[in-house]
């Protein structure tokens, strides 16, 4: 007996089957669509530049050596205004990724302990949670990032109020840290001869933590018995750097701010805006993270945690040991949507005047050259790689922590 999807006995190809036969027609319809998905990309981009011709312009990247004759106020490598417009773009984008690695990972901070908290027994401290979470994410992040520039730019003192025998204001952490309307002055490192043998002992301490918590994760599976893992980290982020510190003769100062004039100086000066665009992304974000632990921890059936406490663990090492690795298949995929998200989102950083990639690249170089399409186009490949690297060292992490099955 022979079905339709047989293949014909004693029969030849015929084009009639790329229709007609199920075995044939799906790689079919697929290849209609991609050829007519390329023929209307052809036109588009044909039609793009011919209009782009007759307006007597051409694609051109070559604006991005000249001058870019702008200033950019918040910097993490050296810049000055007759820089080019690429080492501007460089800048920006340095700027977009330090608050999406900062903000990143204050909101995985705040999402971890609300989520956790909003399961508390406790009914005051779950229902303040809960408040946070549902007013967070229930009010547009671009709202929040006017409303955290605006309580810092109204709420903190200006600079001559630290001036005088009786100030109006005074400094923290010692004397170290000043906070004004002006933005956040904190000590600033100064690098003299040696330092780099501290900055690699630091780095090496770092490896060696990871490779410690591997070696003691493995044991504990293998034996039962724990270590005092928090103080033997703290140990070896500690001790080592100090002694090489020590040992190098100090060569790492710190450049303290001082009031002088009108204005601190010296130290490292943190603007509002971009402190503002920083806390208002990682709380509103942090809204969301919350909520994806928490549904993760409740994934976790009921019997891991009595199971645990049969043993003798306590909550705390239950919520460690047991609840947080099995929850972590549930947490890790979408809390990768998170922190896309936030990546993307700081581009409203135009907002409060903080100049990142959309500022520099898609603001003022885009208007200062006339080159619209080359600069939407280089800044939608730019954030395309930051996000499909950012989707990628993510994946990489929830295959390492997925449950594993026989």
């Amino acid at each position: 007996m022979t079905t339709l999807t047989d293949p014909p006995q004693n029969e030849g190809f015929r084009l009639s089957q790329l229709i007609y036969d199920t075995r044939y027609r799906s790689f079919t319809i697929q290849t209609v669509v991609l050829i007519a998905f390329l023929a209307l990309l052809v036109f588009l981009i044909r039609n793009t530049i011919t209009n782009l011709e007759n307006l007597g312009k051409d694609i051109d990247f070559s604006f991005l050596s000249n001058s870019a004759n702008y200033d950019i106020n918040q910097r993490i490598i050296p810049y000055q205004s007759s820089d080019t417009h690429f080492r501007a773009t460089m800048v920006g984008l340095l700027n977009t990724l330090l608050i999406a690695v900062l903000g990143c990972t204050l909101a995985t901070v705040i999402g971890v302990i609300a989520g956790v908290l909003r399961l508390s027994k406790n009914w005051l401290t779950a229902r303040i949670m809960t408040v946070y979470v549902e007013t967070f994410r229930n009010i547009p992040v671009l709202l929040w990032i006017l409303a955290f520039m605006a309580v810092f730019s109204e709420s903190l003192p200006q600079p001559r109020a630290f001036r005088g025998e009786n100030p109006e204001a005074s400094m923290w952490l010692w004397d170290t840290v000043a906070m004004t309307n002006r933005g956040t002055y904190i000590p600033a490192p100064i690098w003299n001869e040696g330092s780099v043998f501290v900055v690699i002992t630091f780095l090496l301490s770092l490896l060696g933590i990871w490779a410690f918590g591997r070696w003691a994760m493995r044991r504990f599976e293998a034996t039962g018995r724990p270590l005092p893992t928090f103080w033997i980290k703290l140990a070896i982020f500690v001790v080592p750097t100090a002694i090489v510190y020590f040992l190098m003769g100090r060569p790492i100062a710190w450049s303290v701010p001082e009031l002088r004039g009108f204005n601190f100086q010296d130290g490292l000066h943190l603007r509002n805006s971009m402190l503002a665009l920083w806390l208002a992304l990682s709380f509103y974000t942090g809204s969301f993270i919350a909520e994806i632990v928490r549904s993760g921890i409740l994934a976790v059936s009921k019997g891991q945690t009595e199971a645990a406490f049969a043993l003798g663990l306590s909550s705390s090492r239950t919520m460690n040991l047991v609840i947080l690795p099995q929850a972590l298949r549930v947490i890790v995929p979408p809390l990768i949507s998170q922190y896309l998200n936030l990546t993307k989102n700081s581009s409203l950083a135009l907002a409060v005047g903080y100049m990142d990639l959309r500022s520099t690249l898609g603001g003022t170089t885009l208007n200062t050259t006339g080159r619209e399409l080359e600069s939407m186009l280089l800044m939608m490949l730019i954030y395309l790689c930051v996000s499909l690297l950012i989707s990628s060292g993510m994946n990489v992490y929830n295959n390492a922590v997925k449950l594993k099955e026989r």
